[in-house]
């Protein structure tokens, strides 16, 4: 996790973040800064390895949502990805990248960065949601996503790509995957109704296929940061991380049947989604190579 001292809204990202808003309000900086802090405490008191990092800098507004240039993986890499607007570049840091080698020992450094010259950008686990046990990664089109870059993750991973369109009622399209889709072990949460008719049945295919139950969320529920939700390992089994307005947004059938698998644990954090994200997108996982 990153902790900003100067959090806002990003005008570079504003255009195609449907879920962005802009606030004026003086306090905005603080409330995400506190927002963070409790949001790595109830981690912490829940089991989970936490390692927090400080962005003191005031050029990077998005800092807080560091899933986008980088993911690990349990095989052994961790991946740097080339990102969309100027301001998100700086976001990546060389004092993180050594932590995480130095700590984790991965075997590989994919270095994807340089895909920004050609403008081929990939936002990480944003833009990709991967089902690591079935070996897949669901991605949907946008400025964020390009599917040559994809691909080529993909081959070196050893993953198959499973690319659809997606937008709103407005025909706006989805800015990264992981606000409409989530990936648990034993489940799979999307908003299928945002995903054009002709890509969505093979959607549905993949997810049959990987053997998990499929929750369908409504557009409403997704405006409500109901998809961007992270399942983690505790002390005591899994949990689903995910925000108090995500939480609030689903029915009670779907929270029963949730609860099967995981311990749905909200927390707040209505600063941090003025700036178009929420839980899943504060949590970059790291994972331990095999």
């Amino acid at each position: 996790m990153v902790r900003p001292h100067h959090f806002r809204s990003n005008p570079e990202t504003l255009a195609d973040n449907t879920f962005q808003s802009v606030s004026q309000a003086n306090d905005v900086a603080q409330k995400a800064y506190d927002e963070v802090t409790d949001v790595a405490n109830t981690l912490r008191e829940q089991g989970i390895t936490v390692h927090l990092f400080e962005d003191e800098t005031t050029y990077t507004p998005d800092s807080v949502f560091p899933n986008n240039w980088f993911s690990t993986h349990a095989s052994g890499e961790l991946v740097l990805y080339p990102m969309f607007s100027n301001n998100r570049r700086k976001e990546r840091r060389a004092d993180i990248i050594e932590f995480l080698q130095s700590r984790y020992k991965y075997s590989t450094t994919l270095d994807l960065s340089g895909l920004e010259q050609k403008e081929q950008f990939l936002e990480g686990t944003g833009a990709i949601v991967f089902d690591h046990q079935a070996k897949l990664a669901y991605a949907a089109r946008s400025k964020r996503m390009h599917e040559a870059a994809l691909n080529s993750l993909c081959e070196r991973l050893g993953y198959q790509p499973v690319v659809f369109d997606a937008s709103n009622s407005a025909g706006t399209p989805v800015y990264h995957t992981n606000v409409i889709m989530a990936v648990g072990t034993e489940f799979v949460m999307v908003a299928l109704d945002m995903i054009e008719e002709k890509a969505r049945q093979r959607v549905i295919t993949a997810i049959q296929h990987s053997g998990k139950a499929l929750i369908e969320l409504s557009e409403t529920q997704i405006a409500q940061f109901a998809g961007n939700t992270l399942e983690l390992d505790a002390k005591n089994g899994k949990l689903l991380a995910l925000s108090t307005t995500a939480v609030e947004a689903l029915t009670n059938e779907q929270k029963i049947h949730l609860a099967q698998w995981v311990k749905l644990v909200p927390m707040p954090v209505p600063t941090i989604e003025l700036g178009g994200g929420s839980i899943r997108c504060m949590l970059a996982q790291v994972f331990k190579p095999a």
